[in-house]
């Protein structure tokens, strides 16, 4: 079964309806119909949290998160020892605090694949398998 780990910019991307949201909707239907997993790590579910409540406000933010733990997303808790496997991974390639938690969460086993929008993900591409969203237009 093949574990899709998501950036926080593929779901932005998929709530904004912008690039890449049909593909994000083939992958929530693989998960309803159990073929498949999402996980997300709990930094990247804080970004989603934070641009949500700054653009939609509290109520708003809190009915959308509920709505993607419906698609059963699991969220995947920081432990130490994942903090320091993420910071060598940021310190190493070079990339953002909060996208070393990604790439880190991938990494957990081959069957994973990070699905995000953001092309700096490239500088980790040998490490894990990603799965890119198409550019905005």
């Amino acid at each position: 079964m093949t574990v899709y780990v998501l950036d926080a910019s593929a779901i932005l991307r998929h709530h904004d309806n912008e690039a890449g949201a049909d593909r994000m909707d083939a992958i929530f239907e693989a998960c309803a119909r159990e073929t498949a997993e999402l996980s997300i790590s709990a930094v990247q579910w804080g970004e989603i949290a934070a641009v949500e409540r700054k653009r939609l406000g509290a109520q708003a933010q809190q009915r959308f998160l509920a709505s993607l733990m419906e698609v059963g997303l699991y969220i995947i808790p920081v432990t130490a020892e994942r903090a320091e496997r993420a910071a060598a991974i940021r310190v190493d390639r070079k990339i953002a605090n909060a996208d070393s938690y990604a790439v880190e969460l991938a990494m957990e086993s081959p069957g994973h694949v990070l699905v995000t929008a953001d092309y700096d993900f490239k500088a980790v591409a040998d490490l894990v398998q990603i799965e890119f969203l198409p550019a905005k237009e």
